[in-house]
């Protein structure tokens, strides 16, 4: 009914038995079956802890995690994978490590989009919902986008304290 409970007992079992090797094969064959968010982050924590192959190689499966999701286009899991990695170099790494994990974090936008019925059928009306935007994924067109929309917001930034400092000079006038 539940074969994810399976596979984790059965790992487990084998770290409990002290065998590091067939747990990490036991890890690579679920990532085969699936390659949820939650096998990555354990099978690289599992890498982390003393029984595992080492820092070098959790880091190793954290990346291997973040590609293989980056491809699926999971942006919600990269983020959690991300956020777990991060806490891991932390904890057992160094601010290069980290500073490496940091520079992977996505902004997070806000969007909005037009509201769908469960049939794809339009209900009218706006949702707003969140985005993510990585620094990774900064190609083609897209990124365009990006940099034109950040440009326009200093503009606009930029002529509102234009606008404020216009306004004080016209209060002077004004005496």
């Amino acid at each position: 009914d539940m074969p994810e409970m399976l596979w984790k007992g059965y790992i487990d079992f084998e770290i409990d038995e002290g065998d590091a090797n067939r747990a990490t094969k036991l890890y690579e064959r679920l990532l085969e079956k699936t390659g949820h968010v939650k096998v990555w982050i354990s099978f690289a924590q599992f890498e982390g802890s003393p029984i595992g192959k080492g820092i070098d190689f959790a880091r190793q499966v954290f990346q291997r995690g973040y590609d293989q999701l980056k491809v699926e286009g999971l942006n919600e899991e990269r983020v959690l994978l991300l956020d777990e990695w991060r806490t891991f170099e932390k904890n057992k790494g160094d601010a290069a490590s980290l500073a490496t994990v940091d520079a992977k974090m996505p902004r997070r936008i806000k969007r909005k989009r037009m509201r769908e019925g469960d049939n794809g059928q339009e209900l009218g009306g706006w949702e707003e919902y969140f985005d993510y935007q990585f620094p990774d994924d900064d190609t083609g067109a897209a990124a365009g986008n990006y940099k034109i929309l950040e440009m326009a917001a200093k503009w606009k930034e930029k002529m509102a304290s234009n606008n404020e400092d216009d306004d004080s000079d016209l209060d002077s006038d004004d005496e």
